[in-house]
């Protein structure tokens, strides 16, 4: 090996590296999930199972969402009035129904989100391509986690992934956003859905 050529290869791992993305502040991602109000999207679910679900998903901040699951699934989630309702279609009987805090889903339908909150954040990370935050209710972490993935330039959410209190992970995707949009009460509506398909 040349002898110059050796003397100045550790001067190689000095040199900086190409810059990796810099991961988004958590002040900032509280700021843009504040900042939304209404979404209406497609979403693709992997499910812990490793089977797929789509449809189309509602979000009216704070504490109402809505999951419509496409054929020949047909289930349906509603979260409203601090409630979790889960309607099987394939079922006469009532939702399963249990309280909206349970879920870390309850962390993004929040009304005032603050990431940077004591404990709430328990990973935040940058792969490259986008930001990763996985946090829990500080007040009940064996509720489970939520990891949202976003997206820079402009900051977007693309994706979550739940890990529930049993470690069973299920991933939502979710497709162009439209948000700003007028959606009624009605669609977060778990006692109407009820009546409705008792009807």
């Amino acid at each position: 090996m040349n002898r110059r050529f050796a003397l100045l290869a550790p001067l190689a791992l000095l040199l900086p590296l190409p810059a990796a993305a810099e991961r988004i502040p958590l002040a900032t991602l509280s700021q843009y999930l504040n900042g939304l109000s209404t979404v209406e999207s497609d979403f693709t679910q992997i499910n812990s199972d490793g089977t797929i679900s789509t449809g189309k998903i509602y979000i009216r901040r704070p504490g109402r969402v809505r999951f419509e699951y496409a054929p020949p699934d047909r289930s349906l989630v509603i979260a409203g009035g601090q409630q979790v309702a889960i309607f099987d279609a394939k079922s006469n009987q009532p939702p399963e129904q249990y309280p909206l805090k349970r879920t870390p889903l309850n962390l993004i339908l929040a009304a005032n989100i603050d990431l940077a909150r004591t404990k709430m954040v328990v990973g935040h990370t940058d792969d490259g391509t986008a930001t990763r935050v996985r946090a829990q209710d500080p007040e009940t972490p064996e509720y489970g986690t939520i990891e949202l993935v976003f997206t820079s330039n402009p900051v977007e959410l693309r994706q979550w992934i739940i890990t529930d209190d049993l470690g069973a992970q299920t991933t939502v995707i979710l497709g162009e956003m439209k948000k700003g949009g007028q959606l009624g009460a009605s669609l977060f509506d778990i006692t109407a859905e009820t009546k409705k398909r008792r009807n």
